[in-house]
Protein backbone atom coordinates (compact mmCIF):
# COMPACT_ATOMS: atom_id res chain seq x y z
CA UNK A 1 0.00 0.00 0.00
CA UNK A 2 1.38 3.40 -0.93
CA UNK A 3 0.00 6.52 0.70
CA UNK A 4 1.62 9.90 0.13
CA UNK A 5 1.30 12.39 2.96
CA UNK A 6 1.14 16.02 1.87
CA UNK A 7 1.91 18.61 4.54
CA UNK A 8 -0.50 21.48 5.05
CA UNK A 9 0.97 24.82 3.88
CA UNK A 10 1.97 26.76 6.99
CA UNK A 11 0.32 29.96 5.82
CA UNK A 12 -3.06 28.18 5.49
CA UNK A 13 -3.16 26.98 9.10
CA UNK A 14 -4.42 30.25 10.69
CA UNK A 15 -7.26 30.40 8.15
CA UNK A 16 -8.26 26.81 8.96
CA UNK A 17 -8.35 27.77 12.63
CA UNK A 18 -10.44 30.86 11.84
CA UNK A 19 -12.86 28.78 9.75
CA UNK A 20 -13.29 26.34 12.63
CA UNK A 21 -14.01 29.22 15.00
CA UNK A 22 -16.63 30.61 12.62
CA UNK A 23 -18.17 27.14 12.22
CA UNK A 24 -18.42 26.73 15.99
CA UNK A 25 -20.08 30.10 16.44
CA UNK A 26 -22.69 29.08 13.84
CA UNK A 27 -24.14 26.70 16.45
CA UNK A 28 -24.23 23.75 14.10
CA UNK A 29 -22.66 21.42 16.66
CA UNK A 30 -25.20 22.22 19.37
CA UNK A 31 -27.72 19.67 18.08
CA UNK A 32 -27.40 16.27 19.76
CA UNK A 33 -28.99 14.67 16.70
CA UNK A 34 -26.28 16.21 14.52
CA UNK A 35 -23.55 14.96 16.87
CA UNK A 36 -25.03 11.47 16.79
CA UNK A 37 -25.03 11.42 13.02
CA UNK A 38 -21.41 12.51 12.90
CA UNK A 39 -20.48 9.83 15.43
CA UNK A 40 -22.27 7.18 13.40
CA UNK A 41 -20.43 8.36 10.29
CA UNK A 42 -17.19 8.03 12.24
CA UNK A 43 -18.08 4.44 13.13
CA UNK A 44 -18.65 3.66 9.46
CA UNK A 45 -15.43 5.39 8.45
CA UNK A 46 -13.65 2.67 10.42
CA UNK A 47 -16.02 -0.18 9.58
CA UNK A 48 -15.82 0.49 5.83
CA UNK A 49 -12.03 0.74 5.78
CA UNK A 50 -10.75 -1.98 8.13
CA UNK A 51 -8.54 -3.53 5.46
CA UNK A 52 -7.12 -0.19 4.35
CA UNK A 53 -6.17 0.66 7.91
CA UNK A 54 -4.51 -2.73 8.39
CA UNK A 55 -2.46 -2.04 5.28
CA UNK A 56 -1.53 1.42 6.56
CA UNK A 57 -0.39 0.01 9.91
CA UNK A 58 1.70 -2.58 8.09
CA UNK A 59 3.30 0.15 5.97
CA UNK A 60 4.04 2.38 8.95
CA UNK A 61 5.03 -0.17 11.60
CA UNK A 62 5.27 -3.57 9.97
CA UNK A 63 2.39 -4.58 12.21
CA UNK A 64 0.68 -7.95 11.60
CA UNK A 65 -2.91 -7.65 10.36
CA UNK A 66 -4.15 -9.89 13.20
CA UNK A 67 -2.63 -7.65 15.87
CA UNK A 68 -4.09 -4.53 14.24
CA UNK A 69 -7.62 -5.90 14.19
CA UNK A 70 -7.44 -7.38 17.68
CA UNK A 71 -5.81 -4.54 19.57
CA UNK A 72 -6.57 -1.35 17.68
CA UNK A 73 -9.42 -1.51 15.20
CA UNK A 74 -11.92 -3.50 17.28
CA UNK A 75 -11.15 -1.52 20.44
CA UNK A 76 -11.54 1.76 18.59
CA UNK A 77 -14.87 0.78 17.06
CA UNK A 78 -16.18 -0.38 20.45
CA UNK A 79 -15.39 3.00 21.95
CA UNK A 80 -16.85 4.93 19.02
CA UNK A 81 -20.07 2.91 19.26
CA UNK A 82 -20.26 3.51 23.02
CA UNK A 83 -19.94 7.25 22.45
CA UNK A 84 -22.69 7.12 19.81
CA UNK A 85 -24.96 5.17 22.18
CA UNK A 86 -24.35 7.40 25.20
CA UNK A 87 -24.02 10.93 23.82
CA UNK A 88 -27.60 11.94 24.71
CA UNK A 89 -27.20 10.70 28.27
CA UNK A 90 -23.79 12.30 28.75
CA UNK A 91 -24.82 15.65 27.27
CA UNK A 92 -28.06 16.00 29.27
CA UNK A 93 -28.17 18.69 32.00
CA UNK A 94 -27.90 17.36 35.55
CA UNK A 95 -30.10 18.56 38.41
CA UNK A 96 -28.31 19.43 41.62
CA UNK A 97 -29.09 17.25 44.66
CA UNK A 98 -32.09 18.42 46.65
CA UNK A 99 -31.34 21.07 49.24
CA UNK A 100 -33.90 22.98 51.31
CA UNK A 101 -32.20 26.31 50.70
CA UNK A 102 -31.59 26.04 46.98
CA UNK A 103 -34.14 23.71 45.39
CA UNK A 104 -36.52 26.53 44.43
CA UNK A 105 -33.75 28.18 42.39
CA UNK A 106 -33.58 25.12 40.09
CA UNK A 107 -29.76 24.72 40.05
CA UNK A 108 -28.52 22.52 37.21
CA UNK A 109 -25.24 21.73 35.48
CA UNK A 110 -25.23 22.33 31.75
CA UNK A 111 -22.89 20.26 29.54
CA UNK A 112 -21.52 22.68 26.97
CA UNK A 113 -18.79 22.44 24.31
CA UNK A 114 -15.55 24.27 24.94
CA UNK A 115 -15.22 25.56 21.38
CA UNK A 116 -12.35 24.89 18.96
CA UNK A 117 -10.15 22.08 20.24
CA UNK A 118 -6.83 20.66 19.06
CA UNK A 119 -5.97 16.95 19.11
CA UNK A 120 -2.33 15.99 18.51
CA UNK A 121 -2.04 12.22 18.17
CA UNK A 122 0.99 9.89 18.20
CA UNK A 123 2.40 7.39 15.72
CA UNK A 124 2.10 4.20 17.75
CA UNK A 125 -1.71 3.73 17.83
CA UNK A 126 -2.62 6.33 15.23
CA UNK A 127 -6.28 5.36 14.81
CA UNK A 128 -7.27 4.61 18.41
CA UNK A 129 -5.52 7.71 19.75
CA UNK A 130 -6.98 9.91 17.02
CA UNK A 131 -10.54 8.73 16.49
CA UNK A 132 -11.47 8.06 20.13
CA UNK A 133 -10.55 11.57 21.34
CA UNK A 134 -12.19 12.93 18.19
CA UNK A 135 -15.38 11.09 19.12
CA UNK A 136 -15.27 12.64 22.60
CA UNK A 137 -14.83 16.10 21.11
CA UNK A 138 -17.67 15.57 18.61
CA UNK A 139 -19.98 14.23 21.33
CA UNK A 140 -19.24 17.31 23.42
CA UNK A 141 -20.15 19.60 20.50
CA UNK A 142 -16.77 21.08 19.60
CA UNK A 143 -15.12 21.84 16.29
CA UNK A 144 -11.79 20.06 15.95
CA UNK A 145 -8.37 20.52 14.41
CA UNK A 146 -6.62 17.14 14.13
CA UNK A 147 -2.85 16.86 13.88
CA UNK A 148 -1.91 13.19 13.17
CA UNK A 149 1.67 12.06 13.63
CA UNK A 150 3.78 12.52 10.54
CA UNK A 151 5.77 9.43 11.59
CA UNK A 152 2.85 7.11 10.80
CA UNK A 153 2.74 8.52 7.30
CA UNK A 154 0.44 6.02 5.59
CA UNK A 155 -2.15 6.18 8.37
CA UNK A 156 -2.09 9.98 8.48
CA UNK A 157 -2.59 10.11 4.73
CA UNK A 158 -5.52 7.69 4.94
CA UNK A 159 -7.18 9.68 7.73
CA UNK A 160 -6.69 12.87 5.71
CA UNK A 161 -8.43 11.25 2.74
CA UNK A 162 -11.32 9.68 4.65
CA UNK A 163 -12.34 12.20 7.30
CA UNK A 164 -13.80 14.80 4.88
CA UNK A 165 -15.79 12.03 3.17
CA UNK A 166 -17.48 10.91 6.40
CA UNK A 167 -17.53 14.02 8.62
CA UNK A 168 -18.61 17.63 8.08
CA UNK A 169 -15.45 19.25 6.64
CA UNK A 170 -16.44 22.67 8.00
CA UNK A 171 -16.25 21.38 11.57
CA UNK A 172 -13.47 18.80 11.62
CA UNK A 173 -10.19 19.51 9.83
CA UNK A 174 -6.89 17.65 9.49
CA UNK A 175 -3.60 19.53 9.47
CA UNK A 176 -0.48 17.55 8.55
CA UNK A 177 3.15 18.37 9.01
CA UNK A 178 6.21 18.22 11.24
CA UNK A 179 7.90 20.86 13.43
CA UNK A 180 7.15 24.02 11.36
CA UNK A 181 3.48 23.16 10.94
CA UNK A 182 3.04 22.13 14.58
CA UNK A 183 4.81 25.30 15.72
CA UNK A 184 2.36 27.40 13.71
CA UNK A 185 -0.60 25.45 15.12
CA UNK A 186 0.58 26.07 18.68
CA UNK A 187 0.72 29.82 18.09
CA UNK A 188 -3.08 29.82 17.77
CA UNK A 189 -5.61 30.13 20.62
CA UNK A 190 -7.58 26.91 21.22
CA UNK A 191 -10.20 26.19 23.85
CA UNK A 192 -8.62 22.85 24.78
CA UNK A 193 -5.61 20.83 23.64
CA UNK A 194 -5.17 17.07 23.91
CA UNK A 195 -1.60 15.93 23.33
CA UNK A 196 -0.49 12.30 23.31
CA UNK A 197 3.23 11.66 23.02
CA UNK A 198 6.41 12.21 25.01
CA UNK A 199 7.35 14.52 27.84
CA UNK A 200 9.82 16.58 25.82
CA UNK A 201 7.22 17.69 23.27
CA UNK A 202 4.59 17.98 26.02
CA UNK A 203 6.64 20.74 27.64
CA UNK A 204 6.62 22.65 24.33
CA UNK A 205 2.86 22.19 23.99
CA UNK A 206 2.19 23.28 27.57
CA UNK A 207 4.42 26.34 27.23
CA UNK A 208 2.64 27.39 24.05
CA UNK A 209 -0.79 26.78 25.60
CA UNK A 210 0.12 28.88 28.64
CA UNK A 211 0.37 31.99 26.45
CA UNK A 212 -3.36 31.67 25.74
CA UNK A 213 -4.32 30.13 29.12
CA UNK A 214 -5.49 27.08 27.17
CA UNK A 215 -6.22 23.95 29.25
CA UNK A 216 -4.23 20.90 28.16
CA UNK A 217 -4.76 17.18 28.62
CA UNK A 218 -1.66 15.00 28.17
CA UNK A 219 -1.05 11.27 27.88
CA UNK A 220 2.71 10.74 28.11
CA UNK A 221 3.53 7.18 29.13
CA UNK A 222 6.70 6.57 31.14
CA UNK A 223 8.55 3.57 32.52
CA UNK A 224 5.83 1.19 33.73
CA UNK A 225 7.26 -1.47 36.08
CA UNK A 226 6.21 -5.06 36.76
CA UNK A 227 6.49 -6.12 40.42
CA UNK A 228 6.84 -9.88 40.86
CA UNK A 229 5.67 -11.90 43.86
CA UNK A 230 7.62 -15.20 43.81
CA UNK A 231 4.39 -16.99 44.77
CA UNK A 232 2.61 -15.85 41.59
CA UNK A 233 1.60 -18.10 38.71
CA UNK A 234 5.05 -17.88 37.14
CA UNK A 235 4.28 -19.30 33.72
CA UNK A 236 1.19 -17.12 33.18
CA UNK A 237 2.93 -14.02 34.53
CA UNK A 238 5.93 -14.50 32.25
CA UNK A 239 3.75 -15.07 29.18
CA UNK A 240 1.57 -12.03 29.80
CA UNK A 241 4.55 -9.78 30.48
CA UNK A 242 6.38 -10.96 27.37
CA UNK A 243 3.22 -10.56 25.27
CA UNK A 244 2.69 -7.03 26.61
CA UNK A 245 6.33 -6.13 26.01
CA UNK A 246 6.24 -7.18 22.35
CA UNK A 247 2.85 -5.74 21.36
CA UNK A 248 3.49 -3.11 18.68
CA UNK A 249 7.20 -3.83 19.00
CA UNK A 250 7.18 -2.30 22.48
CA UNK A 251 6.03 1.05 21.06
CA UNK A 252 3.15 1.44 23.49
CA UNK A 253 2.72 3.82 26.42
CA UNK A 254 1.46 0.92 28.58
CA UNK A 255 4.27 -1.45 27.61
CA UNK A 256 5.88 -3.20 30.61
CA UNK A 257 9.14 -1.25 30.72
CA UNK A 258 11.07 -3.27 33.30
CA UNK A 259 10.64 -6.09 35.82
CA UNK A 260 11.40 -5.89 39.55
CA UNK A 261 12.00 -9.34 41.03
CA UNK A 262 13.60 -10.61 44.27
CA UNK A 263 17.29 -11.28 43.59
CA UNK A 264 17.09 -14.91 44.72
CA UNK A 265 14.21 -15.48 42.29
CA UNK A 266 15.68 -13.64 39.28
CA UNK A 267 17.16 -16.60 37.42
CA UNK A 268 14.01 -18.70 37.76
CA UNK A 269 11.81 -15.89 36.49
CA UNK A 270 14.21 -15.06 33.67
CA UNK A 271 13.98 -18.67 32.51
CA UNK A 272 10.19 -18.41 32.58
CA UNK A 273 10.36 -15.23 30.47
CA UNK A 274 12.72 -16.94 28.04
CA UNK A 275 10.38 -19.93 27.72
CA UNK A 276 7.42 -17.58 27.21
CA UNK A 277 9.22 -15.79 24.40
CA UNK A 278 9.95 -19.02 22.55
CA UNK A 279 6.37 -20.16 23.04
CA UNK A 280 5.07 -16.91 21.56
CA UNK A 281 7.65 -16.90 18.76
CA UNK A 282 8.74 -20.40 17.76
CA UNK A 283 9.90 -18.79 14.49
CA UNK A 284 12.30 -15.84 14.54
CA UNK A 285 9.97 -12.79 14.36
CA UNK A 286 12.34 -11.17 11.89
CA UNK A 287 11.25 -13.89 9.50
CA UNK A 288 7.65 -14.42 10.69
CA UNK A 289 6.85 -10.69 10.80
CA UNK A 290 4.99 -11.10 14.11
CA UNK A 291 6.87 -8.30 15.90
CA UNK A 292 6.55 -4.74 14.62
CA UNK A 293 9.47 -2.70 13.31
CA UNK A 294 10.58 0.61 14.79
CA UNK A 295 8.64 3.47 13.25
CA UNK A 296 11.72 5.07 11.63
CA UNK A 297 15.51 4.90 11.52
CA UNK A 298 15.89 7.55 14.23
CA UNK A 299 14.00 5.38 16.71
CA UNK A 300 15.95 2.31 15.58
CA UNK A 301 19.21 4.16 16.31
CA UNK A 302 17.85 5.31 19.66
CA UNK A 303 16.99 1.79 20.91
CA UNK A 304 20.29 0.48 19.49
CA UNK A 305 22.15 2.98 21.65
CA UNK A 306 20.18 1.91 24.71
CA UNK A 307 21.06 -1.77 24.38
CA UNK A 308 24.62 -1.22 23.13
CA UNK A 309 25.38 0.66 26.35
CA UNK A 310 23.69 -1.65 28.84
CA UNK A 311 25.79 -3.08 31.68
CA UNK A 312 23.23 -5.84 32.18
CA UNK A 313 23.56 -9.41 30.93
CA UNK A 314 21.79 -9.96 27.61
CA UNK A 315 20.00 -13.30 27.82
CA UNK A 316 18.90 -13.25 24.19
CA UNK A 317 18.29 -10.85 21.30
CA UNK A 318 18.98 -7.16 21.05
CA UNK A 319 20.38 -6.96 17.54
CA UNK A 320 19.20 -3.84 15.70
CA UNK A 321 19.17 -3.51 11.91
CA UNK A 322 18.82 0.23 11.40
CA UNK A 323 18.33 -0.04 7.64
CA UNK A 324 15.23 -2.24 8.01
CA UNK A 325 14.22 -0.62 11.33
CA UNK A 326 14.13 -4.06 12.98
CA UNK A 327 15.02 -4.45 16.65
CA UNK A 328 15.21 -8.07 17.80
CA UNK A 329 13.31 -8.68 21.07
CA UNK A 330 15.72 -8.86 23.98
CA UNK A 331 15.73 -9.99 27.60
CA UNK A 332 18.36 -8.44 29.85
CA UNK A 333 19.00 -9.47 33.47
CA UNK A 334 21.11 -8.01 36.32
CA UNK A 335 20.16 -4.48 35.26
CA UNK A 336 20.80 -1.66 37.74
CA UNK A 337 18.91 1.55 38.27
CA UNK A 338 21.52 3.71 36.52
CA UNK A 339 21.71 1.53 33.40
CA UNK A 340 21.23 2.97 29.90
CA UNK A 341 18.02 0.92 29.63
CA UNK A 342 16.67 2.85 32.63
CA UNK A 343 17.60 6.30 31.30
CA UNK A 344 14.35 6.79 29.36
CA UNK A 345 11.17 5.02 28.33
CA UNK A 346 12.44 2.18 26.12
CA UNK A 347 9.59 2.21 23.58
CA UNK A 348 11.08 -0.87 21.96
CA UNK A 349 11.09 -4.68 22.42
CA UNK A 350 13.74 -4.85 25.17
CA UNK A 351 12.85 -6.09 28.66
CA UNK A 352 15.26 -5.34 31.53
CA UNK A 353 15.04 -7.40 34.73
CA UNK A 354 16.16 -5.64 37.91
CA UNK A 355 16.92 -7.73 41.02
CA UNK A 356 15.80 -6.22 44.35
CA UNK A 357 15.87 -7.46 47.92
CA UNK A 358 12.09 -7.63 48.42
CA UNK A 359 8.79 -5.88 47.71
CA UNK A 360 9.74 -2.98 49.99
CA UNK A 361 12.83 -2.28 47.91
CA UNK A 362 10.74 -2.61 44.75
CA UNK A 363 8.32 0.03 46.06
CA UNK A 364 11.23 2.30 47.02
CA UNK A 365 12.73 1.85 43.54
CA UNK A 366 9.45 2.91 41.89
CA UNK A 367 8.92 5.88 44.20
CA UNK A 368 12.41 7.25 43.52
CA UNK A 369 11.41 7.81 39.88
CA UNK A 370 8.73 9.68 37.96
CA UNK A 371 5.20 8.38 38.44
CA UNK A 372 4.64 5.82 35.67
CA UNK A 373 1.54 5.51 33.53
CA UNK A 374 0.89 2.05 34.96
CA UNK A 375 2.19 -0.32 37.62
CA UNK A 376 1.76 -4.05 37.03
CA UNK A 377 1.74 -6.47 39.95
CA UNK A 378 1.85 -10.23 39.54
CA UNK A 379 0.62 -11.93 42.68
CA UNK A 380 -2.25 -14.04 43.98
CA UNK A 381 -1.91 -12.50 47.44
CA UNK A 382 -4.36 -9.61 48.05
CA UNK A 383 -2.07 -8.19 50.73
CA UNK A 384 0.91 -8.13 48.34
CA UNK A 385 -1.10 -6.36 45.64
CA UNK A 386 -2.55 -3.88 48.12
CA UNK A 387 0.89 -3.10 49.51
CA UNK A 388 2.22 -2.10 46.09
CA UNK A 389 -0.92 -0.26 45.00
CA UNK A 390 -1.35 1.60 48.29
CA UNK A 391 2.26 2.77 48.55
CA UNK A 392 2.94 3.96 45.00
CA UNK A 393 1.48 6.44 42.54
CA UNK A 394 0.71 5.86 38.86
CA UNK A 395 -1.91 6.70 36.27
CA UNK A 396 -3.43 3.21 36.44
CA UNK A 397 -2.67 -0.13 38.09
CA UNK A 398 -3.26 -3.68 36.96
CA UNK A 399 -2.76 -7.08 38.57
CA UNK A 400 -1.84 -10.29 36.75
CA UNK A 401 -2.02 -8.95 33.20
CA UNK A 402 -0.71 -6.19 30.94
CA UNK A 403 -2.22 -3.72 28.47
CA UNK A 404 -5.83 -5.01 28.51
CA UNK A 405 -7.14 -2.66 31.21
CA UNK A 406 -7.05 0.28 28.77
CA UNK A 407 -9.92 -1.43 26.90
CA UNK A 408 -12.03 -2.07 30.01
CA UNK A 409 -15.52 -0.57 29.81
CA UNK A 410 -16.52 2.32 32.05
CA UNK A 411 -13.21 3.11 33.78
CA UNK A 412 -10.89 6.09 33.24
CA UNK A 413 -7.51 5.89 31.55
CA UNK A 414 -4.88 8.57 32.06
CA UNK A 415 -1.58 9.45 33.68
CA UNK A 416 -0.50 11.35 36.75
CA UNK A 417 2.29 13.91 37.00
CA UNK A 418 5.01 13.21 34.40
CA UNK A 419 2.96 10.37 32.87
CA UNK A 420 0.11 12.69 31.93
CA UNK A 421 -2.96 14.55 33.16
CA UNK A 422 -6.64 14.06 32.48
CA UNK A 423 -8.40 11.12 30.82
CA UNK A 424 -8.78 10.02 27.22
CA UNK A 425 -11.31 7.18 26.95
CA UNK A 426 -15.10 6.85 26.75
CA UNK A 427 -17.18 9.18 28.87
CA UNK A 428 -14.01 10.63 30.34
CA UNK A 429 -12.93 11.80 26.89
CA UNK A 430 -16.32 13.50 26.47
CA UNK A 431 -15.84 15.23 29.82
CA UNK A 432 -12.36 16.48 28.86
CA UNK A 433 -13.90 18.48 26.02
CA UNK A 434 -16.97 19.62 27.98
CA UNK A 435 -17.47 22.76 30.03
CA UNK A 436 -19.67 22.17 33.09
CA UNK A 437 -21.71 25.36 33.35
CA UNK A 438 -23.79 26.14 36.41
CA UNK A 439 -27.28 27.52 35.78
CA UNK A 440 -29.70 28.85 38.40
CA UNK A 441 -33.02 30.73 38.22
CA UNK A 442 -34.09 32.47 41.41
CA UNK A 443 -37.84 33.38 41.57
CA UNK A 444 -38.82 36.67 43.18
CA UNK A 445 -40.86 35.04 45.96
CA UNK A 446 -37.63 33.67 47.49
CA UNK A 447 -36.78 37.12 48.89
CA UNK A 448 -39.73 37.59 51.24
CA UNK A 449 -39.70 33.89 52.06
CA UNK A 450 -36.04 33.48 52.86
CA UNK A 451 -33.37 35.67 51.26
CA UNK A 452 -34.49 39.18 52.21
CA UNK A 453 -32.11 39.02 55.17
CA UNK A 454 -29.13 39.55 52.83
CA UNK A 455 -30.12 43.12 51.98
CA UNK A 456 -29.01 46.20 53.86
CA UNK A 457 -29.89 47.60 56.26
CA UNK A 458 -29.60 44.24 58.00
CA UNK A 459 -32.42 43.12 60.24
CA UNK A 460 -31.13 41.08 63.18
CA UNK A 461 -33.82 38.38 63.46
CA UNK A 462 -34.12 37.43 59.73
CA UNK A 463 -30.34 37.60 59.43
CA UNK A 464 -29.81 35.32 62.42
CA UNK A 465 -32.31 32.84 60.98
CA UNK A 466 -30.65 32.80 57.55
CA UNK A 467 -27.17 32.48 59.08
CA UNK A 468 -28.40 29.54 61.15
CA UNK A 469 -29.49 27.79 57.95
CA UNK A 470 -26.31 28.63 56.07
CA UNK A 471 -23.81 27.84 58.80
CA UNK A 472 -22.73 24.16 58.80
CA UNK A 473 -22.81 22.14 62.02
CA UNK A 474 -19.42 20.57 62.62
CA UNK A 475 -18.98 17.18 64.30
CA UNK A 476 -17.02 16.99 67.57
CA UNK A 477 -13.26 17.40 67.13
CA UNK A 478 -12.70 13.79 68.15
CA UNK A 479 -15.39 12.45 65.80
CA UNK A 480 -18.73 10.85 66.58
CA UNK A 481 -21.93 12.69 67.47
CA UNK A 482 -22.10 15.02 70.43
CA UNK A 483 -24.85 14.87 73.06
CA UNK A 484 -26.05 18.28 71.88
CA UNK A 485 -26.30 17.00 68.34
CA UNK A 486 -28.30 14.00 69.45
CA UNK A 487 -30.65 16.18 71.48
CA UNK A 488 -31.02 18.70 68.67
CA UNK A 489 -31.94 16.13 66.02
CA UNK A 490 -35.62 16.35 66.88
CA UNK A 491 -35.43 20.13 66.88
CA UNK A 492 -33.79 20.15 63.42
CA UNK A 493 -36.52 17.89 62.04
CA UNK A 494 -39.18 20.16 63.51
CA UNK A 495 -37.41 23.24 62.14
CA UNK A 496 -37.25 21.67 58.67
CA UNK A 497 -40.98 20.98 58.74
CA UNK A 498 -41.71 24.52 59.91
CA UNK A 499 -39.48 26.00 57.22
CA UNK A 500 -41.21 23.93 54.55
CA UNK A 501 -44.59 25.20 55.72
CA UNK A 502 -43.29 28.76 55.77
CA UNK A 503 -42.01 28.51 52.20
CA UNK A 504 -45.33 27.11 50.97
CA UNK A 505 -47.17 29.96 52.69
CA UNK A 506 -44.79 32.54 51.18
CA UNK A 507 -45.21 31.11 47.69
CA UNK A 508 -49.00 31.28 47.94
CA UNK A 509 -48.82 34.82 49.25
CA UNK A 510 -46.45 35.92 46.47
CA UNK A 511 -48.70 34.32 43.88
Amino acid sequence: MSQTLSYTPVDEIPQIHQDLRKAFISGKTKSIAFRKQQLLNLCYLLEDNYDRFKQAFAADLGRPYEESELLELNGTLLELKETYDKVEEWASPEKAPFNMLWFAMSPITRKEPKGVVLIISPFNYPVYLTLCPLAGAIAAGNTVMLKPSELSEATAALLTELLPKYLDPELYRVVNGAVPETTKILELPFDHILYTGNGRVARIVLAAAAKHLTPVTTELGGKSPCVIDPRCDIKTAAKRIMWGKLVNGGQLCLSPDYVLVPDWFQDKFVEALKDAYHELHPVDPKESGLVCRMVNERHAIRVKNLIDNTKGTIVFGGEVDVATKYAAPALIKNVKGDDSLMSEEIFGPFLPVIPVKDVDEAIEFINERDHPLNIYVFSNDPAFKAKVFDNTQSGTVAANDTILHVMAYGVPFGGVGPSGSGFTTGKYSFEVFTHLRCQMDNPSWIDPALMAARYTPFKPRPLAFLNMLLHPRLPPRNGGRSVAQKLSLGFILALTAALSAYLVHAVKKAA
